[in-house]
């Protein structure tokens, strides 16, 4: 990718394909939905784009949809991390941002509301706070950073919609619920670098869909 060509770290970001789920607009966290066909090729036409890319490391959520991504665009299952996994939305899983419009009786955005706006799932999963996540991605930050550091190459990261937003905004060192901003389709790629010492986002949301 000659975005790349500029050296210094780089995190190259790629969201999985599309699933029945994501179709549909439905909060998917950690129900382990597989990848539709379609999703399955939206992977390979990443892993196409991405030729040539020779990472120092690839990491990857532990949830199928994230991992399949990886392997059918060229770069096997990665290390798996588990602080990659998509946000765990609790009472919101499963569910479209429209129905829990519905069920609160006024407009939500999951970013500004979080999921506790409903009651706690039957069995009792609260679901994590966007302060949760964005702990999380900090955590992965500060792991790797030492590899990016190294100068070896750029790192890929393939993961989820809401998972990648938060992730580019602890890169970016803004708050979190600027993620809100980021729109992030199924498969697309994004990269994040550094400009005059200052973390920056070089691409965003490139997908051949």
């Amino acid at each position: 990718m000659s975005v790349l060509d500029d050296g210094g770290p780089h995190l190259v970001l790629l969201r999985h394909g599309d699933t029945e789920w994501a179709l549909a607009g439905r909060h998917t966290g950690r129900t382990d939905v597989p990848l539709l066909p379609a999703g399955e090729e939206q992977a390979r036409a990443a892993g196409r784009r991405l030729a040539g890319l020779a990472p120092a490391a690839v990491f990857c959520s532990p949830l199928t949809r994230a991992r399949r991504t990886a392997e059918l665009a060229g770069f096997g299952a990665g290390t798996v991390d588990d602080a990659l996994a998509e946000w765990d939305y609790g009472p919101v899983e499963g569910r479209t941002s429209a129905e829990v419009a519905a069920a609160t009786g006024r407009p939500y955005e999951i970013f500004r509301d979080g999921v506790h706006v409903l009651p706690a799932t039957a069995d009792g999963s609260p679901g994590e706070t966007l302060a949760d996540v964005r702990a999380r991605t900090d955590a992965f930050l500060d792991r790797v950073r030492p590899v990016l550091d190294a100068g070896g190459g750029p790192v890929l990261v393939v993961a989820h919609g809401h998972l990648l937003r938060i992730l580019a905004t602890a890169w970016l060192g803004v708050e979190a619920t600027f993620g809100a901003r980021l729109e992030l389709g199924c498969a697309a790629i994004s990269v994040l670098g550094t400009s005059h010492d200052l973390p920056t986002v070089e691409l965003w949301n490139l997908a051949d869909h």
